[in-house]
Parts: C-alpha cells; structure tokens; sequence
C-alpha cells in the first residue's frame, strides 16, 4: 500500500472518521481507523458497531491495499504535519507517513481480526442540510445525559409523506422541530427511528454545508441502521431501543396565560440574575399585564432582579419559576427575535414558541416548541 495525498484532506478525513471510535474498549482493533487505497481514492473508516464513519478523499493511488492503524495516534500525527502533500506507505507491518522532511512511522493492527462492516442503509430521501443541522440542535438540548436511561438520551426521527420531525426529552423538557424533507422513490409509510443525540448532533454538524444530506434506510429492516450521506461523508448509526412517549397532550395548553418578550433580551437577562443563584435554584419571573416581567434570583443578601419590557394575556399576573440552565437551553435554541410563552402556573407545564419578524410573515411559525416543567416552589 502506498499514497500521496493533500494533508488537509488527509486530516479532515482522518478527523471525521475518528469520532466514531469508543473512547475506551476491551477491543483494541476497535481503536484503529481502516484505511483503504484504491482507484484514486482514499476512504477512511471508523467503527465501533454503534456507529460507522466513512470519509472519502482523492489521493494518487501508487500502491492499493488496506491498513488499520490507531486512529487517535494517527490524529495526532495528522494535526502537526507541515502543509503540501503527504506521502504514506506500509512496509511490513509499519505504516510511514512523511510531509516536507518530516516521517513518521506508526504499528498496524490485525486486519484478520476487524470485524465486518455494515452495508449502506439504502438511499430513503434528502433533506437540507443546514436546516437539518439546526434543528437537531434545537431538540438535542432537551435529550437526557444519564446513559442508564439510554431511552432518554436519543432524539425522535419521524419521517411521514413530505415532513421529519426530530424530538427529545428528559423527563423535564421536551422538545419537538418539523421541516420539510423530500422523500426518494423508495419511501413509503412512515419511519419512526430513535438514534443517540450525541451520534445525530455530531453527524449533523459535520454535514451542515453539504448542502443536501442523503438520509438511508431499508423499509424491510436494515438491521437497525440509519444511514446519513453529505460530500464525502457516510455514516450509519444504530437505533435505540424503544420509542418516547407521546407529546400531544402534552403540549396542549388549554386555559394557559400568553406571555410575548424578546428572546436574547430574556436569556441575558437569565445569566445575569442567575450569577447569585445557589446550585439547581430556580429563577423567577413575574409577568404583568402591565407590560413587563421581573427576575429575580438568590437568597438572602445574595440576590439580583432586572426588569424587562413583556406582554401577558389570559391572566392579570403570572408568576412562574424555572431551572435557570433548562431556560437558557430552551431560548438559546430558537432563532426568532422574540418567544412566545404558554404558562399554567408554578409547578406546571410551560411551552415555548418562536415568534418570526412580523415582515416573515407566519413562514416556519410552530415548527419549534419547547416544554419545561417550571419550579412549584417559587424563590
């Protein structure tokens, strides 16, 4: 096997392919990137049976063949090489690779042992890839952190006729963004698929300027896989077990007082106060129908309060309290200037909903809510 190669597409490959390796394994092959040289390309892979990373680059092709070397170790050599080109070779069983005076030489794993990699989910539909990107950030605020609860740490994907909606909670928010999607030849019914959020973030990212993304999926199974092509990324992600529960009673707010104020404006508000709050204390906000919502946060001596310009409907005065880090997760994800808050009252459900620029008109309007639970004890 022998290469040459740009270093940066050399490293953005290896770079991408590497976050799909464990972070610790009792497999040590599991560690290692494939790398496979053949007909002017180089493909990189990474693998740890959750998740399959693949990342193809032109290369001049001297030598074909196939090599699994330590993928961080191979990161790590790939971050300090000098820019140009970027000569690799494997003699015996080492793996050289040599930039502008600079080589490098690096131990191989067993090929024999590496285990078989999945077939590609086939080709299902495409969706935008920025808008993408964006909304699984949205919802993957609201997924649960606690492995224990791997149901709780996936987002939702529902795909049916021409919409994808992306969902997640923790038990104390949910999430829940649509957008429009375009379904291939091979789509038909509709697919509901749980996929780790942490997996679907990272993947989103990476893809975010690929223009579309491919979405794969095999209607007859596909082993529980669900593949995500953009550029020259491929990756397939294991499903979770289980789906989340249902969020439409949930997210109805019958009777609920209408409070309207501008969304930057309140999250700096909710840092600001929030520098004098004991840890998992609340912030509280008193809305008026007078014009304006007072926060307020601390106890005792330590204390802060700021007032801000705000509307309420349905009510005289609506007070209410939230986990000051669930708040900002939840303002921080919408893009729109101002938010729209459905409130019960203390202890119970609030919703919160964008509010586009009054020239947008109603374009994308109710594509992004977000529930919390507000704080029944109010500071």
């Amino acid at each position: 096997m022998e290469f040459r190669i740009d270093r940066t597409a050399f490293a953005e490959a290896v770079g991408r392919s590497v976050r799909a390796l464990p972070a610790r394994t009792p497999v040590p092959v599991l560690g290692g990137l494939l790398l496979e040289a053949d007909a002017g390309r180089l493909a990189v892979t990474g693998f740890d049976f959750e998740a399959a990373v693949r990342v193809e680059a032109e290369a001049e092709i001297a030598v074909p063949g196939r090599v699994l070397v330590l993928g961080r170790r191979l990161l790590d050599v790939c971050r300090v090489l000098p820019d140009g080109p970027v000569s690799c070779a494997l003699e015996a069983s080492r793996f050289t690779v040599e930039a502008d005076g600079t080589r490098f030489g690096l131990s191989t794993l067993p090929l024999a042992e590496y285990p078989a990699l999945p077939a590609a989910p086939t080709p299902y539909g495409t969706v935008d890839a920025a808008a993408f990107a964006t909304a699984v950030a949205q919802v993957a605020v609201a997924a649960g952190r606690d492995d224990t609860l791997p149901l709780l740490t996936g987002v939702q994907l529902r795909l049916d006729g021409g919409e994808m909606t992306l969902s997640a909670s923790d038990r104390y928010r949910y999430a829940v963004r649509r957008l429009e999607w375009k379904p291939g030849a091979a789509a038909e019914g509709v697919v509901e698929a749980l996929l780790p959020s942490r997996r679907l973030l990272d993947v989103a990212r990476s893809l975010g300027r690929c223009g579309d993304v491919v979405i794969g999926w095999d209607p007859a199974g596909g082993g529980g896989l669900i593949g995500f092509e953009g550029g020259p990324s491929r990756t397939a992600l294991r499903l979770l077990d289980g789906r989340l529960p249902a969020y439409k009673s949930l997210f109805d707010m019958a009777g609920a007082a209408v409070a309207e104020v501008g969304c930057e404006g309140l999250a700096e508000a909710v840092r600001r106060v929030a520098v004098v709050a004991e840890a998992n204390s609340p912030v509280r906000l008193d809305f008026s129908a007078e014009g304006s919502v007072m926060l307020r946060a601390g106890f005792g001596d330590d204390v802060a309060a700021q007032r801000l310009p705000a509307t309420l409907s349905g009510a005289d005065e609506m007070p209410v309290a939230f986990n000051p880090a669930y708040l900002l997760d939840a303002l921080t994800s919408f893009e729109s200037p101002r938010v729209r808050l459905e409130l019960l009252g203390a202890g119970q459900r609030a919703l919160l909903h964008g509010v586009p620029d009054p020239g947008a008109g109603t374009a994308g309007a109710g594509t992004h809510r977000h529930l919390l639970m507000s704080v029944k004890q109010l500071v």
